[in-house]
């Protein structure tokens, strides 16, 4: 094979994988503070949190991060989110690859003094934290609504970005709660704490302090 061949070759895979990578990439910068809402199909559990409450546009959300560190490129930005046992670093990358039905929300100008102080909170404070599968807002441990809700209110307590509400663990016009909670406060030996108050990622996506900034998928239910 001639050399010309060979540069031609690697011209047009380097295209390729050029045109591939730009695709992917959006055409906006994120930054540190931006909150991503996830739809994330997690069967029962997501599918009860996303029943009560509606995400912004319809959207049907049930997780939420926060970038605690901008990169150049989806591996090197890391987004802090309790999931699983713990509060964790996640790159953008695979965040995306568990679910990319995402949409960004951004602090509006008059709150961006709150990041860095909500950031770095976070990082310092509440990374490693065990994850709370109670949902109690009270204790030293973190759902992922929560650890953005404690940043935030650590930056400024004065501000009340996001509200907290009374919880429902019930089926929408009903008094009875999902069978998934049911069978899961029972699992944990612990009463549904229905009506304490909490937050969840739909809530928070229609804060009017938060401006939706880019959609990746759009989610399950959002209104076209």
């Amino acid at each position: 094979m001639t050399a010309k061949k060979l540069y031609f070759i690697g011209m047009v895979g380097f295209f390729i994988l050029y045109v591939g990578l730009f695709l992917r990439q959006p055409a906006i910068s994120f930054q540190e503070g931006d909150i991503f809402f996830q739809d994330l199909d997690c069967g029962p559990p997501c599918e009860a949190i996303e029943a009560v409450t509606q995400g912004y546009n319809g959207s049907q959300l049930s997780h939420c991060a926060i970038i605690t560190a901008a990169g150049r490129t989806y591996q090197e930005t890391i987004l802090t989110e309790a999931i699983g046992d713990y509060v964790i670093e996640t790159n953008l990358e695979e965040f995306l690859n568990r679910s990319d039905k995402v949409i960004v929300g951004r602090l509006k100008n008059e709150y961006q003094y709150m990041i860095n102080d909500t950031v770095e909170y976070i990082s310092s404070n509440l990374l490693g934290k065990k994850y709370d599968y109670i949902f109690d807002i009270t204790d030293d441990t973190y759902y992922c609504s929560e650890i953005i809700y404690e940043g935030l209110k650590m930056a400024d307590s004065s501000k009340e970005i996001l509200a907290l509400n009374p919880m429902t663990f019930n089926e929408p016009g009903t008094d009875n709660p999902f069978r998934h909670w049911v069978d899961y406060y029972k699992e944990l030996n612990h009463p549904i704490p229905e009506g304490k108050l909490g937050l969840n990622p739909g809530g928070m996506s229609r804060s009017d302090a938060i401006d939706i900034v880019y959609i990746f998928e759009k989610p399950s239910g959002f209104n076209q």
